[in-house]
């Protein structure tokens, strides 16, 4: 397969309802936090005090760099001078503490290495390669080097060994050595990536672990550890001269068959958590997920990663924060009928009562979250020596040495594209067509292809036109329950304590597109809404809440006459009922 390099944040600029999307983050908790929590604000990363870190505390030093690797490709694809100002001003801050023999990290204990976790290391380095990718900034590939090289040192000369969170993600930096190794070529830095999969874990040995969801906290089940993990060998295997085995698939189909969820991750609240609708999934983890699909499409140039990764980004992922994007939950359930806190002991296997209400809490989401819309958006494009992918058709405007390349949709809310394309040299233009689609037409001819390539030569002008036929459905959910399915976007009834017991009766299915509007997933003016006919049912509560829906209904025997209802996407229902039986 050709590994295909994505495009920057200055060659595409979002558009329509993701720059929008985009929009709202910027104005809400990531384009503030850096003014309102003292972790970003005063943290040690920018001289502030190192205290924050002690006591068993080192992995606070996570939330800069986590908070920096999203806000970062945010601030660029809305070329927002501010924003672009405030990212500039912390890499400063950071670069100009890094110590003569590389070290970068905040370290409140000089004397000796045992007991520091590498995993600040691996994630500032990840914060590094955004910045680099987005401004081009000079100094960043030399920073990057210095920090592996004295990486490298400090693991031969025994100072210490990955442990913890460091054991579990060790693949985490090897987007910053893959792009130090392409500018270098020290051999060193081969070795480097050796020693690190050496210490690291072997995912493959833990899948036995996965079938079974513990009451019980551990790395080895730990949500955001195994989302990040199938991305292991795409990211890795050139470097290591290994052969690529899309072992990520075989990861994959594991963890979706005993946790899988019809939104398309993993349950983990906050370990693997089974296939239950009433089981949470960490927010994290959702971001984690989306960036490991990213990169296996990006090495592989496999869709069918893109279409998981569409599953994620428009349903799982919204579905998470509030519409302004200034809450946000640390653990999403697909049936979830109140946002109060269990009123006893919670439901989920290892966080505590209150991980699905909205709010500012669990920081390492707080500061994570910012990664999700704008590394999706720059998705959208990528490239190999003669041709560009467009593999996401999400509004926006390419404009790079290959072509200007404008496209105008409200996909995944309808399934209307319009390119308008200039060609500045010879290229080829593929656009994927998805999966879900029913048929296709190309301006105005019907195109029975999953990839669509059409030849341009330089100065050529072309417009494409293409419509996807679909119809919304119903898919069975992993506990055999139904959901509804239009195109990319699940469907949820919205639900409340009141009014929530129902059953659908038919597969009459009507979809409405309304356009998309400021706010994409908005409740009160979703862009489509699908038509369902439902009759009440006697599901009952789990364990005698009253705020949980029961796992799975205690009687499908219809209580009432049928009456219809109007579903939003998933997205959009901050209280929802998803998974629900499909009677006669």
């Amino acid at each position: 397969m050709k590994k295909l390099d994505f495009f920057t944040a200055k060659e595409f600029k979002p558009g329509g309802w993701i720059k929008n999307q985009l929009k709202i983050q910027a104005d809400g908790l990531c384009g503030n936090l850096h003014k309102i929590w003292k972790d970003i604000e005063r943290s040690a990363w920018i001289g502030g005090d190192e205290a924050q870190f002690k006591n068993g505390k080192q992995w606070i030093a996570e939330r800069v760099p986590y908070w920096l690797d999203g806000f970062i490709p945010m601030a660029y694809l809305l070329d927002d001078e501010k924003l672009i100002a405030v990212a500039k001003r912390y890499i400063d801050e950071i670069i100009s503490r890094q110590q003569d023999d590389g070290w970068i990290c905040p370290h409140c204990n000089e004397a000796k290495f045992d007991d520091y976790d590498l995993w600040s290391v691996f994630v500032v380095l990840k914060a590094l390669s955004s910045y680099y990718d987005c401004s081009g900034d000079k100094r960043i590939p030399d920073v990057m080097y210095k920090v592996l090289k004295n990486l490298y040192d400090i693991l031969t000369s025994k100072k210490t060994k990955l442990f913890n969170w460091a054991e579990y993600r060790w693949f985490e930096c090897f987007v910053a050595i893959n792009t130090v190794y392409k500018i270098y070529g020290d051999k060193w830095i081969v070795s480097l990536a050796k020693i690190l999969k050496e210490q690291g874990t072997d995912y493959n040995k833990l899948t036995r672990k996965w079938e079974r969801p513990l009451n019980m906290w551990s790395y080895d089940t730990h949500i955001v550890n195994i989302t990040q993990s199938i991305k292991a060998e795409a990211v890795s295997c050139d470097i290591l001269g290994e052969e690529y085995t899309d072992n990520a698939e075989y990861l994959h189909s594991v963890l979706d068959k005993y946790n899988g969820t019809v939104y398309g991750g993993y349950t983990g609240d906050e370990c693997l958590s089974g296939i239950s609708p009433i089981q949470g999934t960490e927010l994290c983890a959702v971001a984690e997920h989306m960036f490991s699909f990213e990169k296996i499409y990006e090495y592989s140039g496999d869709f069918k990663w893109i279409d998981r990764l569409e599953n994620l980004a428009f349903n799982a992922w919204p579905a998470t924060m509030s519409e302004d994007m200034n809450n946000h939950q640390y653990c999403q359930m697909s049936n979830q009928i109140s946002t109060e806190e269990f009123p006893g002991k919670a439901i989920f296997r290892t966080n505590g009562e209150g991980a699905h209400v909205f709010k500012v809490h669990y920081c390492c989401c707080t500061a994570n979250h910012c990664q999700g819309w704008p590394k999706f958006a720059l998705s959208a494009y990528a490239h190999d020596n003669e041709s560009i992918i467009n593999a996401i058709p999400i509004p926006g405007t390419l404009d790079s040495e290959f072509a200007h390349i404008d496209l105008v949709t409200d996909y995944p809310f309808n399934h209307e594209l319009k390119y308008t394309v200039k060609a500045k040299r010879d290229f080829i233009f593929k656009i994927r067509i998805p999966n879900f689609s029913e048929e296709t037409t190309v301006d105005g001819k019907v195109f029975n292809k999953n990839l669509l390539s059409v030849d341009l030569k330089a100065g050529e002008e072309r417009e494409i036109n293409i419509s996807f036929k679909v119809t919304p459905g119903f898919v069975e959910t992993p506990v055999g329950l139904s959901a509804v399915k239009y195109g990319a976007l699940l469907f949820a009834l919205p639900a409340s304590v009141d009014d929530w017991e129902y059953a659908y009766v038919d597969k009459e299915l009507k979809a409405s597109f309304k356009g998309s509007g400021k706010t994409p997933f908005s409740l009160e003016n979703p862009p489509v809404t699908v038509e369902a006919n439902v009759k009440r049912i006697n599901w009952g509560f789990e364990d005698g809440y009253n705020t949980v829906c029961a796992k799975l209904p205690l009687s499908t025997k219809p209580l009432s006459a049928e009456k219809n209802v109007t579903l939003v996407p998933y997205g959009a229902a901050k209280t929802r009922m998803t998974e629900m039986p499909l009677i006669k």
